[in-house]
Order: C-alpha cells, then structure tokens, then sequence
C-alpha cells in the first residue's frame, strides 16, 4: 500500500427535503383540511478516526464526498426520510485544515473519535405546519435548506511514541529492521527511505512505536533534498534518538546541522528529548572512537550511546533508555485524563445534599497554581452589630428580719439583647372585621 500523508477533499452534506402541499379528500369528509407533511433532513459529513488505518491513500482516488439529501414531504402528513451521514474514515492523528492549508479545524488524535464538518439541511415544513384558525386552508409550504459545501485538506502525523531523525544514510533502516520486524528498504546510497515507516520494539515489559522519517540534509527547512516534509510525523513522539554516522567526517559538523533544521522547522520539535547515539562503531577502530565521541558529547552537551546496527552492540540499552522516557510521558498523559474527567454524579441523598454542581471542575495543578497567586484575605466586617447585655441587677436587701418562715424573694431581672440589623422591623398584621368582632365579644 502507497503511503500518503496529505490529500485534499471537496465535500458537501445533504439538502434538506421540501414540504409538501397537499388537502385531504375523502367521501363523507366536507373539510377534509391541509395533508402535507415536512421534508426530511439532509445527512452530515463527519469524520471518524479509526486505527485500522495509516494512510491517506483512500481519498486519492475518491475527492469528492457527498452525503444524500433528505425526501420531501408526502400526503397524509407523511415526513420525508431523512437522509444518511457520510462517514470520512481517516487514521488516527490526521489533522483536518481549511483550504488554506494552515486554519486548523480539528486534530483526530484519538482512536473512536468522530467531528461533524458539515451540517445537512433541515426539511421544509409541509402545508399542514401553518394550519391555524385564521389560516384553515394553507396552500404553500416551505422548501428544504440547502446543502453546504467546502474544501478540506488532510494532513495525517503519525502516532510513533519514538522517532528517528539524522543525515541520509546514517543507518535509520538499519536500526529498524534490527529492532522491529519492519523491512524498510536498505541500499548503500543516500535517501534509500522516502516515506515513513513504523515499527512495534518490545523491550522488557514495554512495547512502543518507532518511526523511521526520511534523512535530512543541511538547507531541508527550505526544500532542499526531500525538505522538511516528514518532520510533522516526529512532532508527536515522546522521544528523538538522533543516529549520527560515526565513519563521517566533521562528527560535531553534522550534529549542529540537524539541530538548526529542527528549530528552523518549530513545532516545538526542537524542544523534545533527545536521545543521542553513534552509530557504526563496528566500522570504527578503538583509538578514534574515544575522540569522536568526546567531539559529540561536547557538542550536544549531554551523554552519547554508541551503538552498531549491525552487530547489535548498544542497542539495548538505547532501547531501555527510550522506553523510561515514553513511560513517563505515558503516566503523565494518564494522570491528566484522570484531572480532566468529570466528577461522578451523586447517588445517595447525602451526595447530592453535599454536592455543588455550579462549581467548576479545576485540574490539581491549576488549582495549586491559584491558591499559590492569590491574595490573602482581608478581614469581612460582620453584617450585623450586638451589643452586649447589660448586667442583671442584684437583689434588694431586706431591712429587718423576714416575718416567720418567709423567704425573701429576689426579683430576677432578664437582660435583654438588642440586635441592630439592617432590617425594618415587620408591622403588625390586621386583622379582618370578622374576626376583631369574634375577638370584642370573647373578652366581654
């Protein structure tokens, strides 16, 4: 199967069906009244990412879309059958653009998911929509809406969790056919690979997709060689291994090269990790290969694996290396799915009792975020001012002894609260005329 990553696409929904314009005429009915029914709805265009596929080559052949359109209206205020949804069946991680090319409508970077591009048109309503008491006999109807049409351009990135990037014939192929069971194409000239090619490594316990991306030469960015076409495909992977020709000349030379290519490219590829390995060590002899790996470490800056796709040597533990960084991303990626899930809907009373639907749902690292960057708060005057009670009066001494046994009494005085609140205070309700009568007679 021909492998191919961009096509572009005229597609158009369905129109809706027209209202139909019809009057009852049966024996023994005088005013039989309006029978027409509504049109049916046009279909939509929708796209659906599917994993079955990995390639654009489908829609070389077939450029033009079109979902049907919807019946008309029949007598007996019969609707029209609506009309069936053209299903575009693309691979996972195509991104779907304007006709322009750089306007981005939606990105299918996930298995199952579906995106309506166009709308079908609703159904006009028949005669017997406008039937009222003013308007007994209604002898029009409405057409159907019609279909809308635009131009798309695909544009497939391939999900790799991986990706091999270096200069033509820096031994990609190789490392791939050693590693996977892919058979890419591997000759002794450069730009053997001119399209992508994918392979599945197992190493351990972990499986991941590796890419090989055709080699990249000095001037790529502009269009030179095979231009800068299929760096989209590595702007999704978890990892960069850069594979560097240990048996070439200017070792360092080669290294800053692809790197300029990179970030003259953007997409935040320069940004990635980079995993760097030279290659050919086979084909190198002791003495040399301490020196050209010193020049590399000290122009990437970081540590340099050597490895032979070849013999095999190495290749492992660049292989482990790899597969910590795609695990890592690939726990990340879990923990945000989980932050961004919807809350469970409550159950029991108690949940829905405690339960607050009107707050938002704010990711644990947004939320730390804004506790860190918010203000301390002030103090909140209290709405209502209370004075406090007065103290109660003490009992009054006696001035002579009781008479007999009788107590004194002390008179308790009850402090009363006064609460000032903003509040006017209630009036007192009326009573009806009836009842203050029912009331005057009670208390004679």
């Amino acid at each position: 199967m021909r492998f191919l990553d961009v096509a572009k696409v005229y597609a158009q929904s369905g129109a809706g069906g027209n209202g139909c314009i019809a009057f009852r005429r049966e024996k023994f009915i005088e005013y039989g009244g309006p029978y027409g029914g509504d049109g049916g709805r046009g279909g939509d265009v929708i796209a659906e990412a599917v994993e079955n596929l990995n390639t654009l080559i489908d829609y070389r052949f077939q450029q033009h879309v079109k979902a049907r359109s919807g019946e008309g209206g029949k007598g007996k205020v019969m609707t029209g059958a609506n009309g069936p949804d053209h299903i575009m069946k693309v691979p996972v991680g195509t991104q779907i653009y304007e006709e322009d090319g750089e306007t981005l409508i939606v990105d299918m970077a996930t298995p199952g998911m579906r995106y309506r591009l166009l709308k079908g048109g609703n159904g006009g309503f028949g005669n017997h929509h406008f039937k009222s008491a003013t308007n007994q006999a209604p002898d029009f109807a409405l057409p159907g809406q019609p279909a809308e049409e635009k131009t798309f351009i695909l544009k497939l990135k391939l999900i790799a969790d991986a990706g091999l990037i270096g200069m033509p014939n820096a031994g990609k192929s190789t490392i791939l056919s050693r590693v996977s069971a892919a058979r890419p194409k591997i000759a002794d000239y450069p730009f053997t690979t001119l399209e992508p090619q994918l392979g599945v490594v197992k190493i351990d316990e972990t499986d991941f997709v590796l890419a090989d991306l055709p080699g990249l030469i000095e001037g790529a960015h502009e269009g030179v060689g095979l231009g800068d076409r299929f760096l989209g495909h590595a702007e999704r992977c978890a990892s960069i291994l850069h594979l560097i020709d240990g048996t070439g000349d200017a070792i360092a030379k080669t290294y800053k090269t692809i790197r300029a290519e990179l970030e003259a490219y953007g997409h935040g590829l320069a940004e990635k990790n980079e995993i760097v390995a030279l290659n050919k060590v086979d084909a190198i002899p002791e003495k040399d290969l301490a020196k050209r790996r010193a020049a590399l470490e000290k122009a990437c800056g970081h540590k340099v694996y050597v490895i032979s796709g070849v013999s095999g040597e190495g290749i492992n533990t660049v292989l482990r290396a790899m597969a910590k960084e795609i695990t890592q991303r690939r726990l990340y990626r879990a923990e945000r799915a989980e932050l961004g899930r919807a809350a469970p809907l409550p159950r029991t009373r108690s949940e829905r009792q405690s339960a607050n639907f009107n707050a938002p749902v704010v990711p644990k690292e947004r939320l730390q975020d804004v506790i860190k960057n918010a203000r301390p708060a002030t103090a909140v005057k209290p709405a209502t001012k209370v004075i406090a009670p007065p103290k109660p009066k003490a009992a009054p001494k006696s001035k002579g002894r009781p008479k007999g046994n009788a107590k004194v009494k002390t008179k308790l005085v009850k402090a009363k609260v006064k609460v000032r609140t903003g509040k006017a205070k209630a009036k007192p309700r009326t009573l009806s005329k009836t009842r203050a009568r029912a009331q005057k007679q009670k208390r004679r």
